[in-house]
């Protein structure tokens, strides 16, 4: 919408014009009127550039190869290695504060505990869901 439009300035002509002619006492419905017609205006410009919009990103989506949008999804073997590395650095203050609290007991019981993270895991990641890049439009 340009500053100068002159439909915009014709109705603010015919608005102060009728105010002369009709005097003060119809001052707020003239200015009602006009405001309800900038209104008007000023809402099908937005419509128009939300439709142009919505347009474009329509176009732009569909010309797209689509990909998801956000963070990549990790490498298959960092997500297997990596939590069995992280698992190992953690498991050696757990051997010492289930030895040094329980025995022989409490090593055993801590590393069942890493063990048994691992297991589940490496299931989860095996019975899991695929990836998107394994799934095709039929299954």
């Amino acid at each position: 919408m340009d500053a100068r439009d002159p439909e915009l300035t014709k109705e603010l002509s015919a608005t102060l014009q009728a105010r002369k002619d009709l005097g003060p006492e119809y001052e707020s419905e003239l200015v009602d009127s006009f405001m309800e017609k900038v209104t008007q205006r000023v809402d099908s410009h937005v419509e128009q550039r939300v439709r142009r919009e919505l347009a474009q990103q329509q176009t732009s989506f569909a010309r797209a190869d689509r990909r998801p949008i956000g963070p990549p999804e990790p490498n298959p073997r960092f997500a297997r290695y990596g939590f069995a590395g992280i698992t190992l650095v953690l498991a050696i203050p757990l051997s010492a504060i289930g030895a040094a609290n329980a025995g022989a007991t409490g090593l055993f019981i801590s590393w069942a505990g890493i063990v048994g993270v691992n297991v589940a895991q490496s299931m989860g990641s095996i019975f899991g869901t695929r990836s998107k890049q394994d799934k095709d439009d039929w299954s």
